[in-house]
């Protein structure tokens, strides 16, 4: 494993837009690893009656140097209050009045967490709770380094409307913006999107009894275009929540995929060059599997918005319950890991001859080529090609399991000469997955 270099581009190898050719080699998802000490808290307060789908939304503070979550319970729930665990067996759930609301816990090392009294939100005739809104539904929490205004640092998108806080414990009123048009029972969220000037809201439309994907845009955070669909499922698999979020050269999206059938809830990956066309990665596979039998986690996955990156590792926070989204279950705050880029990558098949990778032409922008791959008792090579570009071959072969490792060729110590011209690479993979592959200095 190498230190994260500055890189000028990187490309994941899910993004159909990267390759042009491809022989021997499958589209396959990353691996996760459940953290050992999983469920990280669970529903302990008084006004955490049902964690339901949890809705949790997870990041790391580089300047106070903790992990923050904001998670949606319903601190209301009638029917769960009012029927004690050992009156519900053969009972069908049949929920009747709730109330979500939105809770904040922090953490040092994002796996012992606290749900400090804040003082903020009266509960039952006291503020000596971690709830910061209330009558609040599906709600996406997020910070926003665009944004100028230091009072609205912080910005909640919820059912129905959006809020702002200067801290992310303290906010405005909420503001409604019936022009979006959706449903947004569902665990809404919102970004910055550089590159079109303008915010990005993803929530919920129904049609046909479907639960399908929408995207609304906003220039001010204020008002807000009427929400489109961008995905769909099936009647039998349907869409319920997609946090979303950028990484590398792509926008990435944890789907939540509920089987109507089964009544049980996975974590699917999708991906998008445009927050508009969304491709799902490998459907009905999921992400980050649901436990075995009587596991925290064996009913439903709810990813949290969004992963933490660090350099080495990718933090996937879920809300887990033990039983079907339509029943009872109780729910926790759980943790899946990945190794860097690895949500997913192309695979030599198994038991198969080495698989080969031809690339699209890139603009070589830096002097040196990066590499990530698992090849742990296998092999990655690269050639170098292109229009008016002589070519590399022969480099040296790499081994085991690398993130963003220098790609070395004999008696060529960079890609200097190559600097600013459109190159082609061709991967050979035995026993091998390509998860991404960079210029940088």
């Amino acid at each position: 494993m190498h230190a994260d270099p500055s890189l000028s581009a990187k490309y994941l190898l899910l993004d159909s837009r990267v390759v042009a050719s491809s022989e021997n080699v499958k589209l396959a998802l990353g691996r996760v690893e459940k953290e050992p000490a999983n469920p990280l808290f669970v529903e302990d307060k008084p006004w955490e009656v049902r964690f339901d789908n949890l809705y949790a939304n997870v990041l790391y503070d580089g300047e106070k140097r903790v992990y923050r979550a904001w998670y949606c319970p319903f601190i209301l729930d009638e029917v769960t209050a009012n029927t004690p665990p050992e009156e519900r067996e053969g009972k069908p759930y049949r929920p009747g009045k709730r109330e979500m609301g939105v809770c904040y816990a922090e953490s040092t090392d994002g796996i012992h967490w606290e749900k400090p009294e804040l003082g903020i939100v009266e509960f039952a005739g006291s503020t000596a709770n971690n709830l910061v809104m209330r009558h609040i539904h599906g709600t996406g929490v997020w910070r926003d380094g665009h944004d100028s205004d230091p009072g609205r640092r912080y910005k909640a998108f919820a059912q129905g409307g959006v809020a702002t806080s200067p801290d992310g414990l303290h906010w405005e009123p909420f503001q409604a913006c019936p022009e979006i048009e959706a449903q947004g029972d569902t665990h809404n969220n919102a970004f910055w999107f550089q590159e079109n000037a303008r915010y990005v809201g993803i929530t919920r439309l129904w049609e046909d009894n479907q639960r399908i994907v929408g995207r609304t845009e906003s220039t001010d955070y204020e008002r807000w275009s009427k929400a489109v669909e961008v995905l769909r499922g099936s009647q039998a698999v349907q869409p319920y929540a997609m946090p979303v979020f950028r990484h590398a050269n792509v926008w990435l999206g944890l789907v939540m995929m509920y089987d109507t059938t089964t009544d049980v809830v996975d974590c699917e990956l999708a991906w998008s060059p445009d927050t508009v066309r969304w491709t799902r990665v490998c459907p009905g596979s999921p992400l980050i599997p649901r436990g075995q039998e009587g596991s925290f986690d064996s009913g439903c996955i709810y990813a949290a918005a969004c992963p933490v990156i660090l350099p080495n590792e990718v933090r996937l926070y879920y809300g887990g319950s033990d039983g079907p989204h339509s029943g009872w279950r109780a729910g926790a705050l759980g943790l899946a890991r990945l190794r860097p880029d690895g949500f997913a990558g192309l695979s030599t098949i198994e038991a198969g001859p080495p698989g080969t990778i031809v690339t699209e032409p890139f603009l070589c922008s830096g002097k040196h080529l990066y590499v990530t791959a698992d090849a742990q008792g296998g092999v990655v090579r690269v050639a170098l090609g292109g229009s008016g570009v002589p070519g590399l071959e022969n480099c040296v072969p790499i081994s085991g399991n690398v993130t963003n490792a220098p790609i070395m060729w004999p008696g060529s110590h960079d890609l200097g000469p190559y600097l600013g011209k459109q190159v082609t690479l061709r991967f050979e993979l035995e026993a091998a997955t390509l998860y991404a592959f960079g210029f940088g200095d």
